[in-house]
């Protein structure tokens, strides 16, 4: 008898303490890691100049960017760097003037477009059509971690081809420089649509 009342009351203390248990369900909180943030851009107010030199090419920039001749060795006269500090970003642009080998130059363009789809994961072609100007290209839009999001190439397919491209001094993080690239996308585009030739195009000092 003795036995049987000491294993009711351990059976009731443990049921006792089950109940008093909070439940898992109703009380625990599950906690998710939060997003990486990144610092908040302040963008200038978007206003152009006309750009001007002994190159046979003229067009529009931003205020907030300034014009370098490329350095590297090899740059040809009228390879220029379109620079924005404020973004660390560069568009390289290089001219050549055109003598019965235009097809090579737009093989090339499309080649160096077609080496960052390595990490791309979309590439979209915009044809840029301005008869009146005669200044016809593509611009390639790239999208994903690639070291070059935007490129394009110029030509009035007789007498000169201008190609560009644009380029971060930083690893490349789309997450992080997607609103820098849809902010720089707009002066690029501003810049083709105001490209005008002038008549005689320059030619490279032979080496």
């Amino acid at each position: 008898m003795l036995c049987f009342k000491t294993k009711f009351l351990v059976t009731a203390v443990i049921v006792s303490l089950l109940i008093s248990l909070p439940s898992c369900d109703d009380e625990d909180t599950v906690y998710s890691p939060k997003p990486r943030g990144y610092c908040r851009i302040d963008f200038p107010e978007k206003k152009y100049r006309l750009y001007d030199s002994i190159c046979p090419y003229t067009f529009e920039i931003p205020v907030y960017s300034h014009m370098t001749n490329d350095k590297h060795k090899g740059a040809e006269l009228c390879w220029l760097n379109l620079e924005f500090p404020q973004f660390r970003a560069t568009v390289h642009l290089s001219y050549k003037p055109v003598e019965n080998n235009i097809a090579k130059y737009l093989d090339d363009s499309h080649d160096f477009a077609n080496r960052h789809q390595v990490k791309a994961t979309g590439l979209d072609e915009i044809t840029i059509l301005r008869d009146s100007a005669r200044v016809y290209g593509l611009l390639f839009d790239i999208s994903g971690n690639t070291a070059s999001s935007l490129q394009f190439y110029l030509t009035d397919s007789t007498k000169h081809f201008l190609r560009g491209a644009l380029y971060f001094n930083s690893v490349p993080n789309i997450d992080s420089l997607k609103v820098v690239v849809d902010f720089l996308k707009k002066d690029v585009m501003h810049m083709i649509n105001t490209t005008k030739w002038k008549r005689q195009p320059v030619i490279a000092p032979k080496s």
